[in-house]
């Protein structure tokens, strides 16, 4: 035996379908939107080529001169110093140091054995990225951090050994830190030296 149902309670049951099938239509909507706005936002992370203050450029530039003046005063500190709290450093002889501390050690460790001098960094401009958080990105703020590299190069004579002249490449993220800029990752390489050549007579 089938059960009918009182029309009564189906006429009072229509409204509340309405208002549930009114807000579903709405929620749809707003997650087309969020999608949609998280599509052009994210892209404007990662590609950052407006015109940059020069004001900017110059902060960036001091990195630079600051770490070659440490490094060419043996200055473990002072080169820590420009790293940030929770930075990485990463060379193809440490593998990754993490944090201002152990940065500092490394480099103290260097100093003690060898004397640097010489040392020059050279900044890329086509390596040079600005990237900026999404929200930042929204507002026109300025960017939150800087990907850039170059070349560098510097004399280290350990000693008791004749000074050797070294060269290679650097990469590195800096973040903002209030009105001053840290570096946040730094790597660094050695380029190899070329290999000796020898000329060996043969004998016909």
């Amino acid at each position: 035996m089938k059960e009918t149902v009182n029309p009564q309670i189906i006429e009072q049951l229509e409204p509340i379908v309405r208002k549930y099938e009114k807000a579903t239509n709405k929620f749809r909507l707003l997650l087309a939107f969020v999608g949609l706005t998280i599509s052009f936002a994210l892209p404007t992370f990662a590609q950052q080529k407006d015109a940059v203050d020069p004001q900017l450029v110059e902060q960036l530039a001091q990195i630079d001169k600051k770490y070659a003046e440490a490094t060419n005063n043996n200055d473990a500190a002072a080169v820590a110093a420009l790293f940030a709290e929770d930075a990485v450093f990463v060379t193809q002889d440490t593998g990754l140091l993490y944090g201002r501390q152990a940065i500092e050690k490394q480099y103290a460790e260097w100093f003690k054995g060898a004397h640097a001098s010489d040392h020059i960094g050279k900044s890329d401009p086509k390596c040079t990225r600005f990237l900026r958080t999404t929200v930042n990105a929204m507002t026109g703020g300025e960017p939150d951090y800087v990907m850039r590299g170059g070349e560098w190069s510097a004399t280290w004579q350990a000693q008791g050994q004749k000074p050797e002249h070294l060269k290679g490449y650097w990469s590195a993220i800096n973040t903002r830190e209030g009105d001053d800029w840290k570096i946040q990752m730094l790597t660094t390489n050695v380029t190899p030296a070329p290999a000796a050549t020898t000329a060996s007579a043969e004998t016909k």
